[in-house]
């Protein structure tokens, strides 16, 4: 059982959470227009935040660190203002959600598999993806609101990175030495065919956004060494990618 130090990731969950109600939503009366295949895009990944985390949280309270479920109901409950966001910004350009969408109902059925680790270790697919994804959304689109909306949301899904990086390190060091590199070797390897199901699936609104498909595999692939490594290290608050 790790008790490690995760009242720190409480606090800067918090923290956050203050912040944004400082600032306050975006200025959805200003309305947003947006190519007919990024919004196809924004309404996949809408789909994908929006989630209760019920079984992530139940997950979380059997490992036995309060301050480690404390800190997932928070990162939980931000995932939930993403999807927040996201279908406000849907609404202002005259769209809908979607009631679903069967890559996130099988991502879902992957994570929910076995334990915490194959639960984290999937959902950071999904993260590591969301950051190359909310990074094209945030630079390649002239709409202001979009821009606001996707850089808020990124923000989050920096800070998320590290914090599960630190669980699965942690996760991963109950594992015999010889099969920790394997395990992150096979993580990548998932990484790859996802990003690649992305690719395609987004491929047309991916490239409205000025990035091609192989692009945005590449970037996806090149940010997971960074993971890999703070997953790995003895300092899994090293992470510093920036975006």
């Amino acid at each position: 059982m790790y008790t490690g130090g995760f009242a720190k990731w409480t606090r800067r969950f918090e923290d956050e959470h203050a912040r944004r109600q400082a600032q306050g939503d975006p200025d959805w009366e200003q309305g947003a227009t947006l190519p007919s295949a990024v919004w196809a895009g924004i309404q996949r990944f809408q789909v994908g935040e929006d989630g209760d985390g019920a079984n992530l949280i139940d997950k979380a309270d059997q490992a036995g660190d309060p301050d480690y479920g404390q800190a997932v109901r928070l990162f939980v409950a931000e995932e939930q203002n993403h999807a927040r966001l996201l279908a406000r910004l849907l609404t202002a350009g005259g769209r809908a959600t979607l009631p679903g969408h069967w890559s996130d109902a099988a991502f879902v059925r992957l994570r929910r598999l076995m334990g915490l680790r194959t639960e984290l270790l999937m959902l950071m697919i999904a993260e590591v993806v969301a950051l190359r994804y909310y990074r094209a959304l945030r630079d390649g689109t002239d709409d202001s609101l979009t821009s606001d909306v996707a850089g808020r949301i990124l923000a989050d899904e920096q800070r998320h990175v590290p914090f599960h990086c630190e669980r699965l390190h942690a996760s991963l060091a109950e594992l015999p030495r010889a099969l920790r590199r394997p395990t992150m070797a096979l993580w990548r390897l998932v990484l790859l065919a996802v990003s690649l199901v992305v690719a395609a699936d987004h491929g047309s609104g991916l490239r409205r956004l000025g990035i091609k498909r192989s692009r945005f595999v590449a970037e996806v692939m090149a940010s997971s060494h960074e993971v890999v490594s703070a997953v790995l290290s003895p300092r899994p608050d090293a992470w510093t990618h920036a975006g």
